[in-house]
């Protein structure tokens, strides 16, 4: 269809927030929980929801008719730096565990990386995010041979895209006590810095890779930000093992001894959860982000917070940044593992993750599309073949919508995706670069070994 009406004035790529937009004329999804749907304009200005209703003149237009308008999507968990690892080759024994999948290629891969492939990760994969209707990312970052201003580097390549983030770099003794400190000491840095479009947390790999120093160092840096910690929580039984080996406790129990189990705290996974720590967590108000296709694809296992935590999000844990596929998988695999639940599920779990933003970004309304809110939104070019109301959105969610359907996309009141183009960026510039780095990546990578680093209690 078409964007434009006749005799429309053309919207120019990467208007300037303050003049103004119209999207005229589609369905607008105000709230995935609960669903609510009206068919009005939306009138942005100022980088805001400023109108919901019928446009003034004195704004320009564009055509949403026969569209579907929703809240941008927030990927709760990501790994940007994974984004040039796609076919990459491979030449070691086939990993047989989760922890030999870490030693053989994710903890060889971001130690090749360097300040050019982490960029063009960052620009890669934010673009790939925004083209599915991602409007937010909130990412784990680590690259143990750059890590100062390798935070930096991210916020400006999304930037470029006009893409929010919420980030952090991944602190663990892995590889070293000044790498640790090094990566708590970016952590702190960047939250100190100031970005438009990104926030920060602390960051920490999981209790297997942490000392109790660093764990320490983690909490405070923290909370004299007044930031949570983003983590990795029993992803592999390995995470547990080694909690109860070295420290005799659970991982949720070390966690909040730490001082880091707090309700600004992002959990990510909590497959290897028992009952009592599920009750912990609860209690706590910390956050849970479900990742069901990389759970699927390192055969982990389901986090039984998935179907049943009341904070919980979904991520893609560097699966790319498409939020649409993310969520159905999410909810077949729910079903599959005897969830009662309905289509409705992951809308609320995505809102659950544009709550999780809106507070650091100190925006309640994020993920939301009423007046006041940050024009965060995606336009779907969706030809529904059956009536589509508040009551079966749901369904059409599930068993219908693309991220293909995917048209605009507006980020802080810019339309940074234009019928399915950046209006930032050269598309093209950006894949034969990405493609050149993921070469000189590749490469480096061959010099390097196994990680040598093995959790206590195999």
């Amino acid at each position: 269809m078409n964007s434009e009406p006749a005799g429309a004035p053309a919207t120019p790529p990467g208007r300037d927030r303050t003049t103004g937009l119209a999207l005229c004329g589609g369905t607008v999804v105000t709230s995935l929980d609960p669903v609510r749907l009206v068919t009005a304009d939306v009138v942005i200005g100022d980088g805001r929801i400023s109108h919901i209703g019928a446009a003034p003149s004195s704004v320009a237009r564009r055509d949403c008719s026969g569209t579907l308008v929703l809240p941008g999507n927030v990927c709760a968990h990501h790994h940007l730096y994974s984004s040039l690892s796609r076919g990459m080759p491979y030449r070691l024994a086939a990993p047989q565990n989760f922890v030999q999948i870490l030693q053989r290629i994710w903890w060889r891969l971001d130690r090749a990386l360097d300040e050019p492939a982490v960029r063009l990760s960052a620009l890669a994969g934010g673009l790939g995010a925004l083209r599915a209707g991602t409007t937010t990312v909130i990412d784990h970052h680590a690259s143990p041979n750059f890590i100062d201003g390798s935070l930096d580097v991210i916020a400006g390549a999304l930037a470029e895209l006009g893409l929010r983030s919420l980030l952090c770099y991944e602190a663990t003794d892995r590889d070293g006590l000044a790498r640790a400190a090094a990566g708590v000491a970016e952590n702190r840095r960047f939250l100190g810095a100031a970005h438009p479009l990104a926030r920060g947390m602390m960051g920490a790999h999981a209790s297997f890779t942490l000392s109790d120093d660093t764990l320490a160092a983690c909490a405070e840096g923290a909370a004299a930000a007044g930031a949570g910690v983003h983590i990795h929580v029993a992803e592999d039984a390995a995470d547990q093992a080694d909690a109860e080996a070295a420290y005799g406790m659970s991982v949720v129990e070390r966690l909040d001894r730490a001082g880091i189990l707090r309700a600004d705290a992002l959990l990510a996974h909590c497959v290897h959860v028992t009952g009592p720590e599920i009750a912990h967590i609860a209690a706590s108000g910390a956050a849970v982000v479900h990742n069901a296709r990389s759970n699927m694809n390192n055969r982990v296992g389901y986090s039984p917070l998935a179907r049943d935590g009341a904070r919980v999000a979904l991520g893609t844990d560097g699966i790319g940044g498409d939020m649409i596929t993310e969520s159905q998988a999410a909810y077949f695999r729910a079903v599959e593992a005897g969830a009662a639940t309905g289509p409705g599920w992951p809308l609320r779990r995505l809102a659950e993750g544009a709550r999780i933003a809106g507070r650091s970004f100190g925006e309640p309304d994020l993920g939301t599309i009423v007046p006041g809110a940050p024009a965060d939104l995606t336009v779907l070019d969706y030809p529904a073949p059956v009536p589509l109301i508040a009551e079966n959105l749901p369904g059409h969610w599930v068993f219908g919508i693309s991220p293909a359907d995917v048209r605009d996309v507006v980020v802080a009141g810019d339309l940074v995706i234009a019928d399915r183009r950046s209006t930032r960026v050269d598309e093209a510039k950006i894949a034969d670069q990405a493609a050149r780095e993921a070469k000189r990546l590749w490469a480096r990578l061959e010099d390097i070994p196994p990680h040598p680093f093995t959790p206590k209690g195999r």
